[in-house]
């Protein structure tokens, strides 16, 4: 299975991604906002990473950016559920800059296996 990082600073938001992943057998670490997820990402490699958009210490745009700039090939998902602009658009400029998919909160365990399956090859 995968190794996969969660960076989002609602903890119910990232234990429920965690565990989710976890109970399907990806090894997951779990990350608090987007400062500590590049330090995370720094220190293990990492073959999915779910970033939320907006965070304190640093956004996942700039979480985004950062990590395109440490491994080019990296696997990136962006979420938002809500901004002082729509998440919508968020997620449209995360796009732009390198996510490799987007998903919009809430989303489904489902769709959040969908998205896993879609980034990652089968072993």
């Amino acid at each position: 299975m995968a190794t996969i990082l969660i960076i989002d600073d609602d903890e119910a938001t990232r234990g429920t991604i965690a565990l989710l992943l976890a109970n399907a057998g990806h090894e997951v670490m779990e990350a608090g906002d987007g400062k500590a997820g590049i330090e995370c990402y720094r220190t293990h490699a990492y073959d999915l990473v779910f970033t939320d958009m907006i965070m304190p210490e640093m956004e996942g745009l700039e979480v985004i950016a950062e990590i395109r700039r440490l491994n080019p090939r990296a696997r990136l998902v962006a979420m938002s559920g809500g901004a002082a602009v729509s998440p919508q658009a968020y997620l449209r400029l995360a796009g732009h800059l390198g996510a490799d998919r987007t998903l919009l909160k809430p989303f489904t365990a489902a769709r959040l296996f969908a998205t896993v399956a879609e980034l990652l090859p089968v072993n």
